[in-house]
């Protein structure tokens, strides 16, 4: 199984950018930590952040027939792209919502996600986990259709 693993923007920052909120881990330890999780499942991750609405548009499109599920934090752009969504049901891809804090009990506008009626999933608020979760829930949900 081959999965994409999509940042949003700021996700660069991690460790940088309130801390109290998203922790002090790095993205490169974000990444480490996906990147071992998954070869432990089997599970090849590769991964792509950008702070622009259309590069992360781009990514979605060109993983197309290439990748087997993926993981998007979009960030920012999760309560303002209808152009991600699309972009994600377009491809057909099943993808996992993941957030790092628990947008749901933040402020009013972070409670909107134009992404999550085309994911299967959102995990948030389980830190840098959710992303361990989303790898485990993709490569389960591979496993149960072979």
């Amino acid at each position: 199984m081959k999965i994409l693993v999509i940042n949003g923007p700021n996700i660069n920052m991690l460790g940088i950018r309130e801390p109290d909120i998203y922790g002090t881990a790095t993205y490169d330890m974000l990444t480490e930590k996906i990147r071992s999780h998954s070869a432990k499942r089997g599970v090849e991750a590769d991964f792509f952040q950008s702070n622009h609405e259309g590069d992360i548009i781009d990514a979605i499109q060109s993983a197309y027939r290439v990748y087997d599920g993926i993981i998007i934090n979009p960030a920012g752009y999760t309560h303002t792209s209808v152009a991600i969504a699309d972009a994600l049901k377009a491809v057909g891809i099943p993808s996992v919502e993941v957030h790092i804090s628990n947008v749901d009990r933040r402020e009013p506008f972070r409670q909107i996600s134009y992404v999550r009626d085309v994911c299967i999933k959102t995990i948030a608020g389980h830190g840098l986990d959710g992303y361990t979760e989303a790898v485990d829930l993709l490569a389960d949900r591979s496993a149960d259709t072979l």
